[in-house]
């Protein structure tokens, strides 16, 4: 009788119900998972920040010298065997991460500018107030030692290594906390001086105008004024097709360059009206602003026809792919640079929401130093001739080949 029932539960399970089911149950995995991980990053890095502090204090009142950092390395590593976060080195880093963040001027900026944006930045509670210090600079030590929780230490360890300036290690911790990036994509934006790049003119859209404010605003953000296309490895491009197509052969770096969220959808995106056929360059969908975003590739100046042309796609895309639930499908035109006030005007019609932006290929040499670097070929051939020329090289080539065989 009971295997009749289990029989007859499982047979009235449906495939579809069953997926549902099981995707459910896996997303709340995931998220528990998640959850756990950014706790335990969370208490990490809170754990270095008040042994930093503690270092820092000891050496500034009671005059211990930097022997206190190997010792307590030795105790604590004894005291903990199989840990490694104790290392004379990570205890250094430690103390430098406390100190960084610390000095007065950089603690009143990183607190007025993070205390601008606490609901959307801090997940936790604030500390309670210590009384060895006076009450208004504990208060913001406080604020901003739950601030920096907010990101893993491999991450502070890139801002600590790579970023001097206060004001863009505070923008690359908020953007880290928001975007949710990974080590390897802060890298990037700090190799691609994105804290740099964000303070260029104001981007060029007409979001504000075709999307609703909270949209407009997570638009905005989303876009650039430029767009750092050095990856590419050229100074000049020959046609919109070449680029295109360059950027397709290095799509993932193209991704991290526009940003965390975007997921590429395909090249040369077919869209008909009655018998004609028109192609959108580039398409992506934005996983946050759950919208679909065109990429029109333009190899000179922005022109008024190209807000035109844009618009018509983004009218193609919303009424035949855009899904139920997605909101209106955004376009960037990017082209090698553009006048504010052009695109303002040939904006100013448009019921689609578009961005223009620029980009910026490798650049030349300054002309003093043109001619007296060699090209990479050059250098291909002599490294080519030094190695066929060197008996060692040679020697050590026709060993290595007989071991092979």
């Amino acid at each position: 009788m009971n295997k009749y029932k289990r029989f007859t539960m499982a047979k009235n399970i449906t495939q579809a119900a069953y997926r549902s089911f099981l995707a459910d149950m896996r997303e709340r995995i995931d998220t528990a998972r998640s959850r756990a991980v950014r706790s335990v990053n969370h208490e990490l890095v809170l754990l270095y920040w008040d042994i930093g502090a503690a270092i820092l204090e000891k050496q500034r009142t009671m005059g211990w010298g930097d022997g206190v950092v190997e010792r307590l390395s030795k105790d604590l590593c004894k005291h903990y065997p199989g840990t490694f976060g104790f290392s004379p080195r990570n205890l250094w880093d430690m103390r430098r991460f406390h100190e960084s963040w610390s000095d007065p001027a950089i603690l009143r900026q990183a607190v007025a500018e993070l205390g601008t944006r606490r609901d959307a930045f801090m997940k936790g509670t604030q500390p309670a107030v210590s009384k060895a210090v006076p009450a208004r600079l504990s208060a913001r030590k406080a604020f901003l030692r739950q601030a920096v929780a907010e990101i893993p230490w491999g991450h502070h360890l890139v801002l600590l290594n790579k970023v001097q300036d206060p004001t863009a290690r505070i923008w690359y911790l908020w953007m880290t906390a928001k975007l949710g990036w990974s080590r390897n994509v802060l890298l990037n934006q700090v190799i691609g001086k994105a804290h740099a790049r964000s303070l260029k003119p104001a981007k060029a859209h007409n979001f504000s105008a075709a999307l609703s404010p909270i949209l407009a605003q997570q638009a905005e953000e989303a876009l650039k004024s430029a767009y750092n296309l050095e990856f590419l490895g050229v100074a000049k491009v020959l046609s919109e097709s070449d680029l295109e197509q360059r950027l397709i052969e290095r799509v993932r770096e193209f991704i991290l360059e526009l940003g965390y969220g975007f997921c590429f959808v395909g090249q040369q995106h077919r869209l008909t009206l009655g018998n004609k056929e028109y192609f959108i360059d580039l398409l992506f969908y934005h996983r946050f602003l759950r919208s679909l975003v065109a990429v029109d590739l333009k190899l000179n100046e922005f022109e008024p026809e190209h807000a035109g042309k844009m618009d018509f796609y983004l009218n193609l895309l919303n009424d035949k792919e855009r899904a139920p639930d997605d909101n209106p499908s955004i376009g960037i035109i990017l082209c090698a640079e553009n006048d504010a006030l052009e695109v303002e005007y040939s904006l100013r019609s448009k019921g689609n929401p578009i961005g223009v932006a620029s980009y910026a290929l490798l650049q030349d040499l300054p002309k003093p130093l043109r001619g007296k670097l060699p090209s990479a070929q050059q250098l291909k051939a002599v490294m080519a001739k030094v190695l066929k020329d060197d008996p060692a090289t040679e020697k050590g080539t026709k060993r290595g080949t007989r071991k092979r065989r």
